[in-house]
């Protein structure tokens, strides 16, 4: 969850590595297969969306080293009672999980300022529970670089993590804060704070994995979560980004993608009709052709990737072939990301739901009459699966 500026997102009030060294095994029709850009979708929301021309002004890169400053806060009327110590090694394993799920090729430098900061005003003066603004937000982020200015060198860092004393139980949830260019916005040490997550008491329940969706969001990553209706209509436990706790949180190989973690390489596009036969290896694992694209117009596409029980995703609660439509022009919390799921009526295992099952085991195919689009299943295994895509 993000809080924008409202005036440039009218949701904004809601709370809501290794390279491939080799070219992907496919076959195609014509017989010079599309580039992958030819499937890259534009953004059309102004904001966190699907689209591939991320803003690289209001978001910052997905790889390299990101350096961040982790503060720990307590208030007048909910003082820290414990160390600063259970805190960090509660959020500490989010670095080793982000670096598996972006193939080394992103390293979360987190440093924890290792005491507490007193905050200026009780945690119930911030407005958590009354709807989070983007002003309020900020305000609170405001308060805590400013106190803990005198301890830290801000000019050092990239992003700002700040976590709060458990009985600080106001700060219920966790926002990522991403700046406005046209404010006057936090400045310390010389140096525009830019990017922060605020975490509050659901660190928790979710642990470190609130730190890789909220994180995500500050690379330009939308909400797979459903802002109406039922919560994980659209993508259920697949994806850090709509359930936290999923059973299978690796991120999308669509998201891998776009974020910078999966080359053009390792991409296999059909931008329009004819066929397209490709061998995928799962997103899991580093190396291979990670996704399969079928382009339906100028912002959506259908997406095939392989998933299996290894890595991140080692409780999923199925495996085989993952098919999916992203439509960039979808507003984040608006299903951007909707699982195709081939096994409805089969009833899920306890901890699981029945969106949770939705990989294509060989032989099984989805169809869309719509679109003329049409996606086999051929084969699987534990390497990977093959899939066929056809477009009329």
């Amino acid at each position: 969850m993000t809080t924008p500026p409202l005036r440039s997102w009218p949701l904004a009030a809601v709370v809501a590595i290794i390279a491939c060294l080799s070219v992907p095994t496919a076959t195609a029709t014509p017989a010079s297969p599309a580039i992958a850009a030819d499937c890259a979708l534009p953004g059309r929301t102004g904001w966190t969306d699907e689209g591939h021309d991320t803003d690289r002004i209001q978001f910052q890169p997905a790889t390299g080293t990101r350096r961040v400053l982790t503060l720990f806060v307590d208030f007048p009327d909910a003082p820290a009672t414990d160390s600063t110590e259970p805190y960090a090694a509660r959020l500490a394993p989010a670095a080793d999980w982000m670096s598996r799920a972006s193939y080394g090729r992103l390293r979360l430098g987190n440093t924890p300022l290792r005491r507490w900061i007193r905050m200026p005003a009780d945690s119930a003066s911030y407005g958590f529970a009354r709807g989070l603004t983007f002003e309020a937000h900020e305000k609170y982020l405001r308060d805590a670089i400013s106190a803990a200015d005198p301890y830290a060198d801000f000019s050092r860092y990239d992003m700002v993590y700040v976590v709060p004393a458990k009985a600080a139980t106001a700060i219920p949830f966790s926002p990522t804060y991403l700046y406005d260019p046209a404010a006057p916005g936090i400045t310390a040490d010389g140096t525009r704070l830019k990017w922060a997550v605020t975490f509050g008491q659901d660190l928790w329940r979710w642990g470190h994995k609130v730190a890789a969706h909220e994180t995500a969001h500050t690379f330009g990553l939308p909400d797979l979560y459903s802002f109406t209706g039922s919560t994980h209509q659209y993508v259920g436990g697949w994806d850090v980004m709509g359930n936290i706790a999923g059973h299978a949180p690796q991120y999308l190989g669509w998201h891998s993608w776009k974020l910078g973690w999966t080359r053009d390489v390792q991409v296999a596009c059909l931008p329009a009709s004819g066929r397209r036969t490709v061998r995928l290896t799962p997103v899991e694992l580093p190396g291979g052709t990670k996704i399969a694209v079928l382009r339906t117009g100028e912002t959506t596409a259908y997406v095939a990737e392989s998933r299996r029980a290894a890595g991140n995703d080692a409780s999923a609660c199925s495996i085989g072939v993952l098919i999916y439509k992203v439509d960039s022009a979808a507003r984040t919390g608006e299903g951007p990301v909707r699982i195709t799921n081939p096994n409805p009526t089969t009833a899920p295992p306890t901890g699981c739901t029945p969106l949770d099952l939705a990989a294509y085991a060989p032989g099984q195919s989805f169809t869309d009459p719509a679109t003329g689009v049409r996606i086999d299943v051929l084969a699987g295994g534990g390497a990977g699966g093959t899939v066929r895509l056809s477009k009329e």
